[in-house]
């Protein structure tokens, strides 16, 4: 049985990976708040921790079962048992703007895959790929006249802006206990992926006009770095109170930035375009950076085994600063609150499954960091539930939990001609606690 669940397991992971790669060139997100800066953001988090705000800074085992917790590698110091993670995501998002109606989109991916392995009784390795932001938008704005106030004209012309791509992160991590409740630990990740904007000009009412287009692509990869303290603090037997901290550092990506500029004739009855008319401008810069902004994380939970555990996080990042080919992105800081727990009526129970059951529930708010013309889009969500347990084998060392999470949440507003996005996220994972590498004795 053991080894048909790891075949299963492996499976997963395989095609999770095979998943996860490809994010980087296929839309994951239908947001028109993606076209700034590096796409929207994706939250590390996996789903046993996202049903609780998407708490994470202070967090490591949850109830007894070893949790990767990538945004604080010094947690993987608490892991004992080889540990994977695997799982599955889906979005569906409602866009709403003031005399425009709505738009509803659906996706779906499987999202992250992840490993952890115990290289001492308090020290582990961690390792996984998981997405980094997301880029998915298509919308159409258009003007009478030509955009002129002549009523002599009535040629209108259609802007049409699109995006598509994002960006993947693979890590390899290591934490470890450094005194009596101190542990530390940190992250080498590789960013990778393509990002791909388009803006183009219509005129679907003057035959034999050449349309214009604009392609902006980024085909991205580099190393970042991340680091993370965790202190935790023995109340009494099977009570604890953590602190976490965590960063992620400011780093160069290398970019190899594409500029192309084309003319080109459509067939608006069909919809049928031509081949590129001609080229006006074709620039290739191999040697642009992308130069990410300093993360920070503060985080406490305070925790009873087997009962129930809460927490909060803080988290800002400078991404003011960031620079594509030199270009700084005219973005804002970010700053985000996670508030979140989760409670078991019995973890212990044999006879009554439900009260075996985490029942998780969390809020957080975030600044981002896109400012459309002055007016700052934020996000809030509510987050719930559940943590499935599975029987263990029969010596009792391997454990599987299903972990299960929902977002509710809410992305910019009505004001100022802007779009307000009501989206409810998805998400589903499968974690295995196992004992590999085991002594066997003969008698």
């Amino acid at each position: 049985m053991i080894k048909n669940i790891r075949f299963i397991v492996l499976f997963l992971l395989a095609v999770s990976a095979s998943a996860v790669v490809m994010a980087q060139s296929t839309a994951t997100t239908s947001s028109p708040y993606s076209k700034y800066g590096l796409g929207l953001l994706s939250d590390p988090t996996l789903p046993q921790t996202t049903a609780m705000g998407g708490i994470a800074t202070g967090v490591n085992r949850i109830n007894g079962y070893n949790n990767i917790n990538s945004q604080n590698p010094a947690s993987y110091g608490f892991i004992n048992f080889t540990t994977i993670d695997v799982g599955v995501y889906s979005t569906f998002t409602t866009l709403k703007q003031d005399g425009s109606g709505s738009q509803s989109n659906a996706n779906f991916r499987l999202s992250h895959v992840a490993f952890a392995i115990p290289v001492s009784k308090k020290s582990a390795l961690s390792f996984g790929l998981q997405p980094y932001s997301e880029l998915g938008y298509n919308y159409v704005q258009s003007k009478s006249n030509l955009g002129t106030t002549s009523p002599t004209d009535t040629n209108a012309v259609n802007n049409i802006y699109s995006g598509d791509g994002g960006l993947s992160k693979a890590y390899l991590g290591y934490g470890f206990n450094l005194f009596k409740g101190l542990y530390l630990g940190g992250n080498v990740s590789y960013i990778f992926g393509n990002l791909q904007q388009y803006r183009s000009v219509e005129i679907p009412n003057l035959p034999g006009n050449l349309n214009s287009r604009i392609e902006e692509s980024n085909q991205v990869g580099g190393l970042n770095y991340d680091f993370g303290a965790q202190y935790s603090i023995d109340i009494k037997e099977g009570t604890h109170l953590t602190f976490g901290y965590s960063g992620s550092a400011s780093t160069n990506l290398h970019s190899t930035y594409r500029y192309v500029a084309s003319l080109y004739q459509k067939d608006f009855t069909t919809g049928d375009e031509s081949v590129a008319a001609d080229t006006i401008v074709n620039q290739t810069q191999s040697g642009a950076k992308i130069k990410l902004p300093l993360i920070n994380h503060f985080g406490i939970t305070f925790q009873k085994d087997g009962k129930f555990l809460v927490g909060a996080d803080y988290s800002t990042g400078k991404w003011s600063s960031l620079t594509i080919a030199g270009v700084n992105q005219d973005l804002q800081n970010t700053q985000a609150i996670n508030v979140g727990g989760q409670f078991t009526p019995n973890a212990n129970q044999l006879h009554n499954y439900f009260a075996a059951v985490d029942y998780r529930l969390g809020f957080n708010y975030q600044k981002t960091y896109v400012n459309v013309d002055g007016t700052s889009i934020n996000q809030k969500a509510i987050t719930f539930g559940f943590g499935f347990p599975l029987a263990p084998n029969n010596q009792g060392l391997s454990f599987y939990k299903i972990n299960f999470a929902a977002e509710i949440g809410q992305r910019g507003t009505l004001a100022n001609g802007l779009i307000k996005e009501n989206y409810y996220n998805f998400h589903l994972g499968f974690t295995l606690n196992d004992k590999w590498f085991r002594k066997y004795k003969f008698d």
